[in-house]
């Protein structure tokens, strides 16, 4: 099974649960505040382990 963007964007939403129960348990904000963080590190991930267009700067050697 290969580890790809996607897989990685479900297992960081995962982390939404406990937030979830945090908000419920203390004040509101600071479980909104959670939510906004975990979607930013998500976010991250899946840019991060997503394909490029151009490869890896394969591109970059031209004749000069």
């Amino acid at each position: 099974m290969r580890f790809t963007p996607r897989i990685a964007g479900m297992i960081a939403l995962l982390a939404l649960l406990p937030v979830v129960l945090f908000g419920l348990g203390r004040v509101w904000w600071a479980g909104a505040v959670t939510v906004v963080n975990v979607l930013i590190i998500t976010a991250s991930l899946y840019l991060l382990l997503s394909p490029t267009e151009n490869g890896h700067g394969e591109d970059d050697h031209g004749t000069a």
